[in-house]
């Protein structure tokens, strides 16, 4: 059922419709190709809905099981849903609930000019969520108050302040307990430092400080996850006039990230426009029920009508 014009307007979530469109093979030149760097591709879908406000996906956390998941778009609004599956291919969206980022005083966040949300990190119940051009973190009780809850700002580095521009925190994950690092709010800056690298910041926990993320081939962050071995999954993307679009995934070791750290680990996963890709922006990790376990991507439209919405699942083979 599609919202209201009146709840479309108003700060109540709102059921939305969204439309699947099977995406059966990821390669474009070899339909049967299944196997890509450590990934194997499960299966994936395009996403549309009548639903003005739908698109702009910026960041996914799906919860175990591979069902339910929260998403942030880049106008400040979350997406709730649940995806459902034909064996182990996504088949569809339910259950989808979009409503805006609230503020403390329960006005959207948009409305006071901080819309650009493009990172999710989960703690439990708390989620955490960047926000580029003001150079923010704010997190909320989502356990408590679900599509309700406020933000409340929490306080980050001077560094990450001073990012320029639309080039601010485009990466978010909080370190599970009986990891390196646990407790720690990591925060991965899309472009490069002084040095010309990544800027990463280690927010709380047992080391607080900043590191970098050797940048190389022009790739810039997009999102960031954690497997259950303890590595930090780097989702990079590249946009050139010269070389194209692509897209790869970096691997590092998370005993390896301390204050002052250069951090680098090798490409698991890359494509170009010779797979199905598009401006991906999102990605999360989670353990199927049959233990395999599955990265998902999603893609930010950027509520162009010559870009897509792309869901893609993919199992690291081995883990």
């Amino acid at each position: 059922m599609l919202v209201g014009a009146a709840a479309a307007q108003s700060n109540t979530p709102g059921r939305i419709e969204i439309r699947a469109t099977p995406v059966a093979a990821f390669d474009n030149r070899d339909k049967d190709l299944r196997r890509f760097g450590a990934l194997e591709f499960r299966g994936g879908l395009e996403l549309t809905s009548p639903y003005k406000e739908f698109g702009g996906i910026s960041s996914i956390r799906v919860a175990p099981g591979g069902g339910q998941f929260i998403a942030a778009t880049d106008k400040g609004r979350w997406l709730r849903g649940r995806i459902v599956y034909e064996g182990a291919k996504p088949a569809g969206i339910t259950d989808a609930d979009m409503a805006p980022m609230l503020d403390s005083d329960g006005k959207s966040l948009a409305a006071r000019g901080w819309y650009d949300t493009e990172a999710i990190a989960e703690d439990g119940g708390t989620l955490y969520v960047g926000i580029e051009r003001v150079q923010r973190i704010v997190k909320f009780d989502f356990a408590k108050d679900g599509l309700r809850a406020r933000a409340a700002p929490i306080s980050i580095p001077p560094k990450i302040a001073a990012l320029p521009w639309n080039k601010g925190i485009e990466a978010l994950v909080v370190v599970p307990k009986d990891l390196p690092l646990a407790g720690t709010l990591i925060a991965i800056s899309e472009t490069g430092d002084a040095t010309g690298n990544l800027g990463g910041f280690l927010i709380g926990g047992p080391s607080p400080g900043e590191f970098s993320v050797k940048r190389t081939d022009d790739f810039d962050a997009s999102d960031s996850a954690i497997l259950p071995s303890g590595d930090l999954l780097l989702l990079e993307r590249r946009a050139s006039w010269l070389r194209g679009i692509a897209i790869r995934i970096r691997r590092i070791a998370l005993s390896g990230v301390r204050p002052g750290a250069i951090v680098d680990g090798p490409v698991i996963f890359s494509a170009d426009l010779g797979q199905q890709i598009d401006n991906f922006e999102g990605i999360s990790v989670h353990r199927a029920a049959t233990g395999e376990l599955v990265l998902t991507l999603i893609s930010d439209d950027n509520f162009s009508p010559l870009q897509r919405t792309l869901l893609l699942q993919f199992t690291l083979v081995g883990e």
